[in-house]
């Protein structure tokens, strides 16, 4: 990577890291996403029982074969199962020690604000599991609240895509406020800061461009 852009991603982080703090997250600067992935295994002991939110993010950090191994118990969203155990998996997974997962947007003054589309993920950082860890790279930060709303947008083509799902954004790669079932923005949020359940969420800012 080129140095100065280096230079501004951790610059980025480390700002948003503290910013974070303030908010009363638990925020945590990574150097890259090798070192994020070392991060998240240091804080999820051996037996404990994990939830997973869609992400490209934690795809990217080949966590999955890892979370299967029989130390862990593994709320498996990904294995191929009928769309009705795949529900009962996200119920399921709500109460489980860990859950692991990304973040659409975090703005500015440390907002994280994200668009769901069967709201397992959204549900599970507000309330149900004891423990959130969410890994995000600094093109998640985005100036304010409008900004992280115009992301929203911008990114659910891609992730329709990604996905399969035969909307219109999957078509044309823009966001056309569609009205069908396999839309991916039925739920939005905003979680404003963390201290209703201090010490709950961690934020793990890596200083790179990971995900969507």
């Amino acid at each position: 990577m080129n140095p100065i852009k280096k230079w501004h991603h951790q610059t980025i982080a480390k700002q948003m890291v503290e910013k974070l703090k303030s908010k009363h997250f638990n925020g945590i600067y990574a150097e890259n996403l090798d070192e994020a992935r070392k991060i998240v295994l240091n804080m999820i002991p051996e037996g404990a029982s994990i939830g997973l939110g869609g992400s490209v993010t934690f795809n990217e950090m080949n966590l999955l074969e890892t979370f299967r191994e029989p130390k862990y118990k593994l709320f498996d969203r990904y294995k191929p199962q009928p769309w009705e155990d795949v529900v009962e998996c996200y119920r399921q997974a709500l109460l489980a020690d860990y859950l692991v997962t990304s973040t659409n947007a975090i703005t500015r003054n440390g907002e994280l604000v994200n668009v769901d589309c069967s709201g397992n993920r959204v549900a599970g950082m507000i309330m149900g599991p004891k423990n959130v860890i969410i890994i995000a790279g600094v093109n998640k930060v985005v100036d304010d609240l409008d900004e992280a709303f115009k992301r929203l947008k911008k990114i659910a083509p891609l992730n329709a895509k990604r996905i399969g799902h035969k909307t219109p954004c999957a078509e044309t790669g823009v966001c056309m406020d569609c009205q069908t079932k396999e839309r991916m923005c039925n739920y939005t949020t905003i979680i404003h800061h963390g201290m209703k359940y201090e010490g709950r969420t961690t934020i793990i800012l890596v200083a790179e461009e990971i995900g969507f």
